[in-house]
């Protein structure tokens, strides 16, 4: 009786999404690596631009990942949105243009896991695979009191073996999304109106008064603090002009553009800021400028790090004497269509 009263309680209190109700792979697909850590109402903005820039899977294949990464812009987790590229180009060139459709060959798909492969297979293709995000191992670890620390693999199998017995085999699509909202909206971290559960009665957490103990999440890991020094760097002769590079593999905000950058592993001192700045400055571009000033710090929090960022805006008579190698000299208007970091982005808007 599970699937079938949580399917009358979604067809009664279910969002309206604009990815719903459709069968379309392609879009599935889009909507499920958008939503990935991101609120819906952001998300929404996201697909609604890759859908129309981007209408059919050839279309993103044969996007550059300049352009798909500006699309993505603000977004973070750009790994996602470079394996989101490389798959369309997988499926575009080497299998005809032809979505998979089975499990296996979802799962096979650059930048794929076993939740997206599940939704894009039920939703889709309509086969038995359960979802299990935050939302649904919130909801079993409550039914059913399980306090197997959740995003692990052991908790990831002995959910999946539950929800196998529990879904809908003639409606798994509908199932796992009425899974989802049922989270979302009424079994939520904090507040939820237990006495109004249509599972009050079989929910083992709500009968044992532990429901804001479950599910129980693994610890966090260490948060790491790294110290930005960006180099804004400007001149007007002969035409408004700003230095940038683009980030290597191996860390974050591959492939964005960025101002040059000087890290350090402990914070500057205030009274050795300007003289320590000023020789890196001279060090990358072999003459003193015009003026020099330190801005504020503004931190930037990611996952696991976060970042204290400090910018020195530059004005020089004209383009330096020198540069680095990977500098690159760009008007202002175009720094507007490059790619770049929440971060950059966020600096150069509060100008």
């Amino acid at each position: 009786m599970f699937a079938e009263k949580l399917i009358n309680w979604y067809q009664e209190n279910g969002r309206q999404l604009p990815w719903r109700g459709i069968d379309n792979p392609y879009y599935i697909w889009l909507s499920e690596i958008i939503l990935q850590q991101t609120r819906i109402e952001q998300g929404r903005s996201y697909y609604e631009r890759f859908v129309t820039s981007y209408p059919t899977v050839m279309d993103l294949a044969e996007a550059s990942e300049e352009q798909v990464l500006k699309s993505w812009q603000g977004l973070g987790y750009y790994s996602r949105a470079r394996n989101l590229h490389a798959a369309a180009r997988h499926i575009a060139f080497d299998l005809g243009g032809r979505f998979p459709d089975t499990y296996e060959g979802i799962l096979s798909l650059k930048g794929v896991g076993r939740y997206t492969a599940a939704a894009i297979a039920s939703f889709a293709f309509g086969l038995p695979y359960p979802v299990i995000d935050g939302n649904v191992y919130r909801v079993i670890a409550r039914m059913y009191r399980i306090y197997t620390p959740v995003g692990t693999d052991q908790a990831y199998k002995e959910f999946e073996h539950l929800l196998q017995q529990l879904i809908d085999r003639e409606e798994p699509g509908l199932f796992n999304q009425a899974m989802m909202d049922f989270g979302a909206l009424q079994c939520k971290p904090v507040g939820s109106d237990c006495s109004a559960c249509i599972f009050r009665q079989e929910c083992l957490a709500y009968r044992g008064g532990v429901v804001a103990e479950l599910p129980v999440r693994p610890r966090p890991a260490k948060i790491k603090e790294r110290y930005f020094y960006y180099f804004d760097i400007r001149w007007s002769n002969p035409q408004p002009s700003i230095i940038v590079q683009q980030r290597g593999a191996g860390d974050i905000w591959q492939g964005l553009y960025e101002l040059p950058l000087y890290e350090t592993e402990v914070p500057i001192a205030d009274s050795k800021l300007l003289d320590k700045l000023g020789a890196v400055l001279y060090n990358w571009t072999g003459q003193e400028p015009l003026s020099m000033e330190v801005g504020p710090c503004l931190t930037h929090q990611l996952t696991h790090r976060t970042i204290k960022a400090r910018f020195v805006r530059v004005n020089f008579d004209g383009k330096p004497a020198k540069m680095q190698e990977k500098m690159r000299v760009v008007g202002l208007s175009e720094l507007k269509s490059l790619p770049i970091s929440r971060l950059i982005d966020r600096y150069l808007s509060e100008l």
